[in-house]
C-alpha cells in the first residue's frame, strides 16, 4: 500500500468533519444538508476502501460499493423532493416545512 491508513483515516475523517460543518451550519438550506451528507457518506467509503486495501480484504470496497449505489438513489430521490418542495412553496429553506399539513 503507497499511501498509510493514517493518512486515509486522517482524510476521512477531515471530510466527515467538513461534512458535518456543512450540514449544521447551513441547517435551513436542503441543498446544502443534502451535500453535507454526500460529504460524510464519501469519507465513510474512503474509511471502508483504505480499510479494505490494509487489510488486503474485499469486504470494505464491496461495501463502499452498496454505498454508492444508496447513495444515488438517495440524491435522485432528495432531489425530486427539493424540486417538488420548491415548486410548492418557492423557496428551499428548510424552516418553511415544520408542518405535516398540506
Amino acid at each position: 500500500m503507497i499511501v498509510p491508513l493514517t493518512h486515509i483515516l486522517l482524510l476521512a475523517g477531515i471530510l466527515f468533519v467538513l461534512g458535518l460543518v456543512c450540514v449544521l451550519s447551513w441547517r435551513t438550506n436542503l441543498i446544502m444538508i443534502l451535500i453535507g451528507i454526500e460529504i460524510m457518506l464519501n469519507a465513510a467509503m474512503l474509511a471502508f476502501v483504505g480499510g479494505s486495501a490494509q487489510w488486503g480484504r474485499l469486504d470494505g470496497q464491496i461495501f463502499a460499493l452498496f454505498v454508492m449505489a444508496m447513495t444515488s438513489a438517495e440524491v435522485s430521490l432528495a432531489l425530486a423532493l427539493v424540486v417538488y418542495l420548491h415548486r410548492r412553496k418557492k423557496t428551499v429553506n428548510a424552516d418553511e416545512f415544520n408542518s405535516m399539513k398540506g
